[in-house]
């Protein structure tokens, strides 16, 4: 025999080889469910997208917007809320959210993340190990909270913050998602279209924001004082990392790498530029110029707005989205704040909620039967926008009773807001003793 030429029987060898151990206990022990490597891989990435949209995106958005007193502690609140939120979701939040329970929340199945293995997977994602689902989710539970502290900058106590994010993350927001988004939820059932948070996450941020801006007051000096932004480049830096981020919000949000994800990154894609446009040009011709500060914001308002119809519409419905989500947030930020006197600092409510409740309402005019299996207003199914109403007033409704319950009984207790003299001094110093500019 030549040398390097196969024995004729080598392949018969191998193949009852193989065949033995295959059927072999050990092997059978070290079979793994058939994921996907390629949604997993997606869904890798898209949650490293979305955790890059708070820290450091909305960190940097909100920072920049800021007077220089307050920049740092800003920041921190969105820094500590994702070390907070991390924890409570694997403690209890993601098992709240995510596993069967009931109509209104999920059950105790996975406390303290007990029972999740390599090989475990949620039946709402099986193509992926649970353990990246659930990071995953837990991304979207950090920025929910870190949205609403855009509406009550620069006057709540840091330890205040901490005792509401880790009050509401439980009370409000593994409620809401659970009954969007978790087995069994009611508005799901309802047939309530959600595709990545417009209720869940921006409806519920933005609302939250406005009862803790109610309830906490205005800020000294609020009218009167100038109260510019401090860094506009922090903004915008800080927004451009929100829309990079915002793909893997959304078109991770198919918890797949496929044609759907595609479909959803496309709508992001141009429903932000459209509002971005929008904005712009509402602005320029209400007031004479395009701010960079106007043009970032009109950027986040079609984000916003798009997320939970980017599963559903095609790319028409994303400019109409957009267009109105601009137009509609502008008059909101501007206009509506100031007819009606609260003082939402940074337009959480402006922005989140109005720009949540136009996305929320359009996906049920816009959804495409061949993109999202149910079809909209445009196509038939007038049904659809009244459902999708209600999964709006139900957010609304629980989410601003339980918001004020949970602010109110901390301002009893350990006091919501710091003393005068401290935001006076400013946040940076007052709160942690540290500053950025001298």
């Amino acid at each position: 025999m030549q040398k390097g030429a196969k024995h004729p029987f080598l392949p018969v060898a191998s193949g009852i080889g193989a065949w033995i151990w295959l059927a072999s206990p050990l092997a059978q022990a070290d079979t793994t469910p058939p994921f996907n490597s390629g949604d997993t891989a997606w869904m890798l990435s898209s949650t490293a997208l979305v955790l890059l949209m708070t820290v450091p995106g909305l960190a940097l958005f909100y920072a920049g917007m800021v007077r220089k007193k307050n920049v740092l502690a800003t920041a921190a609140q969105s820094f500590a809320i994702t070390a907070l939120v991390s924890v409570l979701w694997m403690f209890i939040g993601y098992s709240l959210t995510f596993t069967s329970g009931n109509a209104f929340m999920g059950g105790l199945s996975r406390l303290f993340l007990n029972g999740m293995g390599l090989d475990s997977a949620n039946g709402l994602a099986p193509t992926i190990p649970e353990s990246v689902y659930m990071t995953f989710q837990m991304t979207f539970a950090i920025i929910t909270p870190a949205l609403i502290v855009g509406a009550f900058a620069e006057r709540m106590k840091f330890s205040a913050l901490l005792w509401f994010t880790g009050l509401w993350s439980l009370l409000v927001y593994a409620p809401i998602a659970h009954m969007v988004w978790g087995p069994a939820g009611w508005l799901a059932a309802d047939g309530v279209l959600d595709y990545a948070g417009g209720t869940v996450v921006h409806i519920n941020a933005g609302i939250a924001g406005l009862v803790a801006a109610l309830v906490m007051g205005k800020r000294i000096g609020y009218r009167h004082d100038t109260m510019h932004p401090n860094n506009l480049m922090y903004t915008l830096i800080g927004a451009s990392l929100l829309w990079v981020g915002w793909f893997g919000f959304n078109a991770g949000s198919a918890v797949a790498a496929s044609d759907r994800a595609g479909m959803a990154m496309a709508t992001t894609q141009i429903a932000t530029a459209v509002a971005a446009l929008s904005w712009m040009f509402a602005e320029w011709l209400a007031r004479g110029k395009p701010t960079v500060l106007g043009m970032t914001s009109g950027a986040v308002a079609g984000l916003v707005a798009i997320t939970p119809a980017s599963g559903f519409v095609g790319p028409m419905g994303a400019l109409w989205i957009g267009l109105a989500a601009g137009v509609i947030c502008f008059w909101a930020a501007v206009y509506l704040k100031n007819r009606l006197g609260y003082d939402d600092s940074l337009d959480a409510f402006g922005v989140h909620a109005i720009g949540g409740i136009i996305g929320a309402l359009l996906t049920g005019v816009f959804a495409v039967k061949a993109i999202g299996g149910t079809a909209g207003m445009l196509e038939g199914n007038t049904g659809q926008l009244l459902i999708q109403a209600t999964g709006v007033g139900v957010t609304i409704v629980y989410d601003a009773i339980v918001s004020f319950i949970i602010l109110k009984v901390i301002d009893w207790t350990l006091g919501l807001r710091v003393i005068g003299e401290q935001e006076r001094e400013g946040l940076d110093i007052t709160q942690h003793g540290e500053q950025v500019y001298e």
